[in-house]
């Protein structure tokens, strides 16, 4: 196990020279604590230990991939071993520097944990940890990716590493640290890499393409910081492979065009049918991305990170830093973002984030991600299985049955239905309101020709509110008891007010304002207990079943939805079973 990694000597050699050019990732990495882009804090506390001499036997530094962890590993030996240390800025000019840097130095091994794994590379470990080192003040072991060692092989670390001698330390490296036993982490200092933002990420790839007399836009870079993914060599790495495509000028589209991703443009145009709910142009603009070669796995990506940008500006406002758009597009994401209930950009994040996991594998990736599309249009169409629930024994119920037939897209596909419904026939909306005349009509006349004008989730949020009443001349308000202010804030977003106010006129022919608060006087405090079973009577199958469609909330739901029981979780209702009953499990369709 003690095997040193292979490393060829890096070099800064013009890149035309061929065979000696170093990738960028190589060439700027970093050399000193403070060349550490998003790691401060690590870098901060690794300066005071050495400053203070109380440098620990043994770090645990752990992150997603390229966020610096070798790399400061090795700062961290250059540190402890310069001669002119221990020091938290090594030199950089002696030997040993110079030999640590390129990780060749015999003081200092770099071990592959996925290739130096088992209990007898360990065991080898152990033996030469005893042997002082030839020429540095420490003996130094960098283990990357440790969390590829066998439990054999830690276990026959774990006594050297919790008491080893003063003059090894131990630095080990993972991106799973989930993987690495208690035992070994309890003897450890660990240091979480975290992934670096995408404005720090371009700033550097800007330093580094003026330093090679290279050219790029700043939207450019942006792009390859985002797809980066909080890794620094990642966009590195992108970037040299993008300099060296065709050595023109890096501009936006060209990125794009390279990496098969869409613009910016294109995507607006893809978000803005989801917005104005037009299927058909989303499919047209689908179906020409598909044809134009475009990654669709980098398209739902994107699709992602935009409704990620949604949610942010939803609820942070439009001035949020950490949003991965341009300024050119910040003001349209923003519009869109408020032109959206939150709670529909959380359910849009599920339907891609499930897609996404979905399409690894699938050789119907255009069907997947036309379906993920069509559901984003159809969100405000959702009734969930929460709101159903709440809105039974409400007034105006019986519209569950006519939103039921209005609507194809389910609870079921937002989560783990409760049942399995058959639409029963629809019936005409039942709302109680005041009978004051107006204009020679009935508040109930009028009100109900404004819900046949609304959309089902508006309706259905409108439901578990009281009749609307009079409160002035063209006045209505509408009041919520305590337990739905859920509905209320919903209904009293400025957008549904103006929508009601607008059909209310067009409906009477008059300007009304609409209001809506809360009454505090009326506290429901209901339940629905599952009825007692009787315990000398052994609990069968369907007598268990029929016990539970005798719950009111069940029976109601049965009733008013026309669903069936389909099955009884086990302990469903009970506090204690007596002994020798059977609970029932499933009923027959």
């Amino acid at each position: 196990m003690a095997k040193q990694k292979s490393k060829s000597a890096e070099t800064t050699a013009a890149p035309g020279r061929t065979g000696e050019y170093t990738v960028l990732a190589r060439r700027y990495r970093p050399q000193q604590f403070a060349d550490l882009i998003g790691q401060e804090p690590v870098a901060r506390a690794l300066t005071n230990a050495i400053q203070s001499d109380r440098v620990a036997h043994a770090y645990l530094f752990t992150g997603v991939r390229g966020t610096g962890k070798t790399s400061t590993a090795r700062i961290l030996a250059k540190a402890l071993n310069c001669v002119n240390g221990p020091t938290p800025t090594p030199c950089d000019q002696c030997e040993i520097c110079q030999s640590v840097t390129s990780g060749q130095d015999i003081d200092v091994l770099e071990i592959d944990g996925a290739s130096n794994n088992k209990a007898e590379e360990a065991r080898d470990l152990r033996q030469t940890v005893g042997t002082r080192p030839a020429r540095a003040r420490y003996k130094i072991y960098i283990i990357d990716e440790v969390h590829m060692l066998s439990t054999a092989a830690f276990n026959v670390l774990l006594k050297t590493l919790e008491e080893p001698p003063p003059h090894v330390k131990f630095i080990f490296a993972t991106t799973e640290v989930q993987k690495v036993p208690l035992t070994i982490l309890s003897r450890c200092q660990r240091f979480d890499f975290t992934g670096i933002t995408s404005s720090r990420i371009a700033e550097h790839l800007k330093q580094i393409v003026k330093a090679e007399n290279a050219e790029a836009d700043d939207d450019a870079l942006m792009i390859v910081a985002r797809r980066a993914g909080g890794s620094m060599r990642d966009a590195q790495s992108l970037l040299d492979q993008l300099i060296a495509y065709d050595g023109e000028k890096l501009t936006a589209d060209r990125v794009h065009q390279i990496l098969g991703t869409a613009t910016d443009e294109r995507m607006l145009k893809l978000v803005r049918t989801v917005v104005d709910r037009d299927a058909a142009q989303a499919f047209t603009l689908l179906a020409s991305f598909h044809e134009e070669g475009l990654q669709l796995g980098e398209l739902l990506d994107q699709l992602i990170d935009y409704w990620r940008c949604l949610m942010v500006l939803n609820t942070a406002g439009r001035n949020y830093p950490d949003v991965s758009l341009t300024e050119a597009h910040r003001q349209q994401a923003f519009e869109y973002a408020q032109s959206l209930a939150l709670d529909s950009i959380l359910a849009g994040l599920d339907v891609l984030t499930t897609t996404k996991s979905r399409l690894r594998g699938s050789n119907h990736g255009l069907v997947l991600l036309e379906m993920a599309v069509l559901r984003l249009i159809r969100l405000d169409e959702l009734l969930p299985i929460a709101q159903v629930i709440a809105q039974l024994g409400q007034a105006g119920t019986a519209q569950l049955a006519d939103l039921s037939k209005k609507n194809s897209l389910t609870a079921a596909e937002a989560g783990t239905p409760v049942f399995t419904t058959t639409t029963k026939p629809a019936q005409a909306p039942r709302v109680v309101v005041s009978t004051t005349p107006s204009a020679n009509r009935s508040i109930e006349e009028i009100w109900s020709a404004v819900l046949q004008k609304e959309g089902p989730m508006l309706v259905a949020q409108l439901a578990m509110g009281k009749p609307p009443a009079i409160s002035g001349p063209n006045s209505l308000v509408i009041s919520f008891i305590n337990r739905y202010t859920s509905a209320y804030d919903y209904c009293s977003q400025s957008r549904n007010v103006e929508e009601l106010q607008k059909s209310l006129q067009a409906v009477t022919g008059q300007s009304w304002t609409v209001r809506f608060d809360i009454d505090r006087t009326v506290e429901n405090t209901g339940t629905n207990p599952v009825p007692e079973a009787d315990a000398t009577k052994p609990v069968t199958h369907r007598s268990r079943s029929e016990q539970v469609k005798k719950i009111p909330l069940i029976d109601a739901a049965m009733d008013k939805l026309g669903a069936r029981l389909l099955k009884v979780d086990d302990g469903f209702g009970q506090t204690d079973s007596p002994v020798g009953t059977e609970t029932a499990t499933s009923e027959e369709p």
